[in-house]
C-alpha cells in the first residue's frame, strides 16, 4: 500500500479520537463547566449533527480545489477546532468548537475515500478504503482510552491539547506523502454533481448505511449499563472489555475490505446478515460473562466489516460526477445512523421493553438494511432481466 494511504490513516485516527473521546470525559466536563451530565452528552449529538451538515456543504465548497489541498485544509480546520475546545471558557463555546471541528469530518473521509481508492488498482479499492478507516478503529481501540485516562489525570482540556498535536502531525504527514494531482481537477457542473441525489441506487446505499450503523449504536451507546446491570460486571471491567470491542473493529474492518475487493455485493449482503445474527444471538447470552465479552468483540468485528462494502457501494453507484459528494454523504449517513441508533436504544430503555431488549430490537435495523440491499440488487437487475 502507498505511503499516502498511511497519511490518510493518520488523519482518520485524529478525527476518530475527537469524535469518541468525549464519551470518557463527560463527568469532568460537566463538573468543570457547571452543566449536567446529559447536557455534556449533547456535545456528542452536536458533533454528529455537525458532521451531517458539514459533509455536503464543505464537499460542494471545496470541489474546485485539488484533493490534496482539500485534505490539508480540512485537517487545519480540525486542528483549530480542537485548539478552540482546549481553550473554551464556557459550555456554549465548547459546543460551538465541537461543531466547527465536526464540519471537517465527513468531507475528510469522503474525499479521503476517493483518494484512497484512486491510489491502488481497482481490485484493491475496498482494502485501501478499509486501511484509511483503520485510523478510526485504532482511535477507538487506543486513542479513546488513552484520551480518557489523560483527561482524568490532567483535566479534560489536556486531552484536546493532545488531539490538537495529533492534528498538526497529521497535517504534516498529509503534506509530505499525499501526491499532488498531475493536472487540475475536472469540475463538473454543480447540477450534475447534485443529480447524484436523484439516483435510486445512491439513495438506497445511503439508507443501508443509516440502518446498518443505527443498529450498532443502538447497542454500543448503552454497552456500559448492559455489561454492568445485565451481565453483572463491575464498572472497572468495562474499559478492558471495550478493548475487546476495539480489537473486533480492527479485525472486522480488515476482513470486510478483503471480501469487498473479491466480490462487493456478496460482501455487503454477508456482512449485514452476520451483523443481524450476532445482535440477535447476543440477546440470549448477556447473562454469561464469558459469552458477553465474546459477543462484544463479535459486535465490533461485524459492525466494521460493513464499512468498506457500504462506502464502496455508494461510490460505485455514484460513478463519475458526484462521486465525492456521494462519498461524503455516506459518512454523514454513518453519523445519522449513530444518532438514530442512540435515540432508538434510549427509547427502548425508557419507554419500551427495557435494557434487556436493546440488542434484539437494535438487530431490526441491520435486518432492514439487508432487505434494502436485496431490493437494491433486484432493482439493478431489472434491465438485465428485461433483455
Amino acid at each position: 500500500m502507498p505511503l499516502a494511504l498511511y497519511a490518510l490513516t493518520a488523519g482518520a485516527f485524529g478525527i476518530g479520537v475527537t469524535e469518541f473521546v468525549i464519551m470518557g470525559l463527560l463527568m469532568q466536563v460537566s463538573g468543570d463547566l457547571g452543566v449536567s451530565i446529559p447536557a455534556a452528552g449533547l456535545l456528542i449529538t452536536g458533533y454528529a449533527l455537525g458532521v451531517f451538515a458539514g459533509a455536503p456543504l464543505l464537499t460542494i465548497a471545496t470541489r474546485r480545489l485539488p484533493q490534496k489541498t482539500t485534505l490539508i485544509a480540512l485537517m487545519i480546520i480540525f486542528t483549530l477546532g480542537n485548539l478552540a475546545c482546549a481553550l473554551a471558557p464556557t459550555y456554549e463555546t465548547l459546543m460551538i468548537a465541537r461543531v466547527v471541528t465536526a464540519l471537517a469530518h465527513g468531507t475528510f473521509f469522503g474525499v479521503g475515500s476517493v483518494v484512497a481508492a484512486g491510489l491502488v488498482p481497482p481490485e484493491r479499492r475496498a482494502s485501501a478504503i478499509a486501511l484509511m478507516f483503520t485510523g478510526l478503529t485504532a482511535a477507538t481501540l487506543v486513542g479513546v482510552p488513552f484520551g480518557a485516562w489523560l483527561g482524568e489525570a490532567f483535566g479534560w482540556r489536556s486531552t484536546f491539547w493532545a488531539v490538537t498535536g495529533i492534528g498538526v502531525f497529521a497535517a504534516l504527514v498529509l503534506i509530505a506523502f499525499v501526491p499532488r494531482a498531475k493536472q487540475a481537477p475536472e469540475v463538473s457542473p454543480l447540477s450534475e454533481e447534485l443529480a447524484v441525489l436523484k439516483r435510486p441506487q445512491v439513495l438506497l446505499g445511503l439508507l443501508m448505511t443509516v440502518l446498518g450503523f443505527g443498529g450498532v449504536f443502538a447497542v454500543f451507546t448503552y454497552i456500559q449499563p448492559i455489561l454492568t446491570q445485565i451481565t453483572g460486571f463491575p464498572l472497572a471491567a468495562v474499559s478492558p472489555i471495550l478493548l475487546v470491542f476495539g480489537g473486533g473493529l480492527v479485525a472486522g474492518n480488515f476482513v470486510g475490505g478483503k471480501f469487498a475487493d473479491r466480490a462487493l455485493t456478496p460482501a455487503l449482503f454477508g456482512s449485514l446478515a452476520v451483523l443481524t445474527v450476532i445482535m440477535l444471538a447476543m440477546t440470549f447470552f448477556l447473562e454469561s460473562k464469558i459469552a458477553a465479552v465474546v459477543f462484544t468483540g463479535l459486535l465490533g468485528a461485524a459492525a466494521f466489516a460493513t464499512v468498506a462494502p457500504l462506502q464502496l457501494r455508494v461510490m460505485e453507484a455514484a460513478g463519475g460526477a458526484g462521486q465525492t459528494l456521494a462519498s461524503s454523504l455516506n459518512i454523514a449517513a454513518f453519523n445519522l445512523g449513530n444518532a438514530l441508533g442512540a435515540w432508538l436504544g434510549g427509547a427502548v430503555i425508557d419507554h419500551g421493553p427495557g435494557l434487556q431488549a436493546v440488542t434484539w430490537i437494535g438487530a431490526v435495523m441491520p435486518a432492514a438494511a439487508l432487505v434494502t440491499a436485496l431490493y437494491s440488487q433486484r432493482l439493478a437487475m431489472r434491465p438485465a432481466l428485461a433483455c
